[in-house]
């Protein structure tokens, strides 16, 4: 048998894991395998800055909720490359991602087709040779540019919250970063719009009405809040009271909200059982998730007072800290406990901005670098966090930070592990 990490060592080898945004490439690469991102079924392809994968997670529990076989595309994975690409409900396996990746490189040739072109063309031919109901599509980086904006026609697109990141691809304001993520709005094609900050709405809005895309914007055509225990979506059809998702957080309800505006955008019509039923099933790992298994775990059951809590999520811009932090908040109003934070960043990342999200609420922070090459050292990293007034210690690994913070003993702790993607896959790799 043919082994996957091989063929990706080689690939990466070949293919640049640099960021070169374009759709040159990845068009004369589909086009020389027959095209098959417009032999799709219907697709829903989300963007945006914070949400993206939650929005995916929840289109697709909600369609596969109701008998759907659905087609997953999603980036970064966090342990295992196969996240990426989901084939009618499946995990791709090795052997078939192999043979998808190597025909997609064959067929490149000489062409610089970077690695995440790659890998995206994979998953399109994927799709077109299995048969399915329905595609979600989560967008790399950006939109106008990105890899995955071949799809000529979805049935409908979400964006979900614009934020500030990548600001070095994507532009300097909210403004210039939204007509980027804009960019996957089709003519004709439906878009639901998620919240966002007026600079970001109004390009948004303008870019729907410049190519005819019938546009459901949060706030005007469709709400979604949490009450009373229940998850409440609301648009011109009426409400729906409904089973609130599993995955934590008040943010939560806007995702959620964002999918169901956008199957209703798309047509896809389903009652509120399907609906509820896809709410309760839908999963996203390293977002706001309580680990309950595993070494650390184990660990903080040894050494901390009962009822202690270890949390992950793979947020890595202010805008998601402050999502977090809210979240975080309510936990402390209902159930108190000295949180702290495990933390790691990029070394793009805006660190001093994340972490002041969580003044006032974290009594202190344990810097760690991860394995990733472009990752902050502990160094800097603390350095961030006692410039937005934590205080903070640099730590040579998980394991001495959570060492450090259990070493007071006796008391309830809530202990978030946070900052990157990288670092939560690290984590999860640990915790199977």
């Amino acid at each position: 048998m043919r082994d996957l990490e091989a063929t990706l060592a080689a690939l990466a080898e070949r293919r640049p894991k640099l960021i070169d945004l374009g759709l040159s490439r990845v068009e004369r690469t589909l086009d020389k395998l027959g095209r098959p991102h417009d032999a799709l079924p219907p697709v829903f392809h989300v963007a945006g800055t914070n949400g993206k994968g939650s929005t995916v997670a929840f289109l697709r529990a909600i369609l596969e909720a109701s008998g759907a076989r659905t087609h997953v595309y999603t980036s970064p994975h966090l342990v295992r490359f196969n996240e990426r690409i989901v084939l009618a409900g499946d995990e791709v396996r090795d052997e078939t991602l192999i043979d998808l990746l190597q025909r997609v490189d064959a067929a490149a040739g000489d062409d610089p087709l970077s690695f995440f072109e790659t890998a995206t063309c994979a998953a399109f031919l994927g799709f077109a040779e299995t048969p399915a109901d329905y595609v979600v599509v989560e967008t790399g980086l950006g939109g106008r540019l990105d890899a995955t904006n071949v799809l000529a026609r979805p049935a409908a697109c979400a964006i979900t919250p614009v934020a500030l990141d990548h600001q070095g691809y994507l532009g300097e304001t909210l403004g210039e970063i939204a007509g980027e993520k804009a960019g996957i709005v089709k003519p004709g094609s439906p878009v639901a719009v998620g919240p966002q900050t007026p600079e970001a709405m109004a390009v948004l809005a303008d870019r729907a009405a410049a190519v005819g895309a019938p546009a459901r914007l949060y706030g005007v055509d469709w709400t979604a809040r949490f009450e009373h225990g229940r998850f409440v979506y609301q648009d011109d059809r009426g409400l729906s009271d409904l089973t609130p998702p599993r995955l934590s957080g008040a943010h939560q309800a806007m995702n959620a909200g964002l999918a169901i505006a956008a199957l209703r955008a798309a047509g896809v019509n389903f009652d509120d059982a399907v609906l509820s039923a896809g709410l309760a099933r839908a999963r996203w790992p390293a977002r706001l998730q309580r680990l309950v298994a595993g070494p650390f775990v184990e660990a903080m059951a040894q050494a901390a007072a009962a009822g202690s809590e270890l949390w992950l999520d793979g947020g890595h811009n202010p805008h998601a800290a402050r999502a977090v932090a809210a979240t975080l908040s309510e936990f402390q109003d209902k159930a108190p406990a000295k949180l702290v934070l495990i933390a790691g960043l990029q070394n793009a990342k805006d660190a001093r901005n994340f972490f002041a999200a969580f003044d006032g609420i974290a009594a202190s922070v344990f810097a760690v670098r991860s394995a990733n090459p472009n990752a902050s050292s502990a160094d800097d990293v603390a350095a961030a966090a006692e410039a937005a007034g934590l205080p903070a210690h640099p730590c040579a690994s998980v394991d001495e930070a959570l060492a450090l913070a259990l070493g007071s003993g006796g008391e309830r702790l809530r202990v978030l592990i946070c900052g990157s993607l990288y670092l939560a896959g690290e984590l999860l790799a640990e915790h199977r």
